[in-house]
């Protein structure tokens, strides 16, 4: 879930730094998720005075300030059980069943980063080296099962610009298959599960210019875990 309300977080901050009007968008997001100026007041640890003042227009709130707004409004939804990001998960078509894992790299991580962290073996030889600024971790299984066309573009997260790792991998070959007929291209692709790679998967990735990265990490935790690493590093 925690990956879930990282994107809601994302998108709202967003909604409300990109509008013509922040402190109505400020009042809009604390009116849908049904917090009083008191309640949100207290849990920022500020007098209401100073939450009336950002939404009636008198203090113009910087980036820290709205994301500590929207991080207050989440909390206390996931008090009342997350009555509100629930719909709004449903609204911008996250689907925690095929999702494992998303993540935003704040600066580039290399290849050569990606295939270490994974425990990774490179198995094309034609493709393009590009910056990666994200990940996604997909149950393969359940993303043939539940996910539309439309769907699987989400699971590219803010950027294309990304590694998609795929999990439950017997042979790779429905993996690269979807991306060949997906609009939108990640910019490497990492199996893991399988130890026997379609050649189907390796030419397809060869066709796309797409790094196809075979992992060897023991378990899908492991590969969470050193993907997540990449972000705390680059955050030092």
């Amino acid at each position: 879930m925690d990956y879930v309300i990282e994107i809601i977080g994302k998108r709202i901050a967003g909604d409300i730094v990109w509008s013509n009007d922040i402190s109505a968008a400020l009042r809009k997001w604390r009116s849908i998720f049904r917090v009083s100026q008191s309640e949100l007041a207290k849990a920022l640890g500020v007098a209401p005075s100073v939450i009336n003042n950002y939404e009636k227009g008198k203090r113009t709130p910087g980036a820290k300030f709205v994301k500590r707004y929207v991080e207050a409004l989440l909390r206390i939804d996931a008090e009342r059980g997350w009555l509100v990001a629930r719909d709004l998960m449903k609204s911008i078509n996250i689907n925690p069943l095929a999702i494992i894992d998303i993540g935003e790299y704040d600066s580039p991580v290399k290849l050569d980063d990606i295939i270490f962290v994974t425990k990774g073996i490179l198995l094309n030889s034609v493709f393009q080296i590009k910056p990666l600024y994200g990940y996604t971790i997909i149950d393969s299984i359940n993303a043939i099962q539940v996910l539309s066309g439309n769907e699987f573009i989400q699971i590219m997260g803010a950027t294309s610009e990304r590694v998609l790792v795929f999990t439950k991998v017997s042979t790779g070959r429905s993996p690269m298959i979807a991306i060949r007929v997906a609009p939108i291209k990640p910019a490497a692709v990492v199996f893991h599960g399988g130890r026997r790679i379609d050649p189907l998967a390796i030419a397809l990735a060869d066709k796309e210019s797409i790094p196809l990265i075979l992992s060897l990490s023991s378990n899908v935790e492991e590969l969470i875990n050193g993907l997540r690493g990449l972000r705390q590093k680059i955050s030092l």
